[in-house]
């Protein structure tokens, strides 16, 4: 994988979390998504709810160019977040949030992802976007509340407040342009990511040019179904990622 495409074979993002504890790091750095379990969509009770992600999987994408690659991954759960690894003569390394049927995963090449995040928001049918998010380093996640205030559609302008992994409460402003194949995202906090709306999920990759992302939906039969890009990109590529 090269960032930000996937060019190497990638099936990779490595994630040997070095799971350190920077909950503190989080609250200042970036405010992330919060999904409210009193607010959870029927989708989310699917059977798809209660699939194991736990597990290595073989891996057939694309990348953005319209080259294939295949690898392998490995998924492993770490407290409220999980750690995803892949190896395709390349190694990546990163962390992914569960919301409902959609995993949401932030990566980077090598084993050390300090600073990239990733957002996963369900839009609610009132617009608002109901969401969580992790950093990698953490084995906590975050939630995030947004009301959407003015725009159109997803794009606009949105109220938002959240909780860090440590419990404390934050509030941010959102705004969301679209840009290529995906939309644009800018926290007052001076944040920004790159995300892709998948029906009613939008997940965020978070924290400059050396991270990526990619947003999952897990199918009936436990394979991953991926879309993923990088943060500046304007462009997407696939992955589909079947359980061994």
């Amino acid at each position: 994988m090269h960032l930000p495409y996937r060019v190497i074979a990638i099936a990779g993002f490595v994630f040997s979390l070095i799971f350190i504890s920077t909950s503190a790091a989080v609250s200042q750095s970036h405010n992330r998504p919060t999904t409210n379990p009193t607010t959870n969509r029927t989708s989310d009770r699917s059977t798809n709810s209660t699939t194991n992600l736990g597990g290595r999987y073989s891996v057939f994408g694309t990348n953005p160019d319209g080259g294939e690659y295949t690898g392998s991954l490995e998924v492993m759960a770490r407290g409220g977040v999980y750690q995803f690894r892949w190896n395709a003569g390349t190694q990546y390394d990163g962390v992914g949030v569960r919301n409902g049927r959609i995993v949401a995963v932030a990566f980077a090449n090598g084993s050390n992802g300090s600073g990239c995040g990733v957002v996963d928001y369900t839009v609610m049918s009132d617009g608002t976007l109901d969401g969580k998010w992790g950093y990698w380093g953490t084995s906590a996640g975050g939630t995030e509340r947004g009301r959407h205030i003015s725009g159109r559609g997803l794009e606009g302008e949105y109220a938002a407040t959240g909780s860090n992994p440590d419990g404390k409460r934050y509030q941010v402003n959102i705004s969301v342009q679209a840009a290529g194949s995906g939309y644009k995202f800018t926290w007052s906090n001076n944040t920004e990511g790159f995300g892709v709306r998948l029906g009613d999920n939008v997940a965020v990759g978070i924290g400059g040019e050396r991270c990526g992302f990619v947003a999952y939906e897990i199918k009936t039969d436990g394979s991953l179904d991926g879309v993923w890009g990088g943060y500046g990109t304007e462009r997407t590529g696939t992955e589909k990622a079947t359980k061994q």
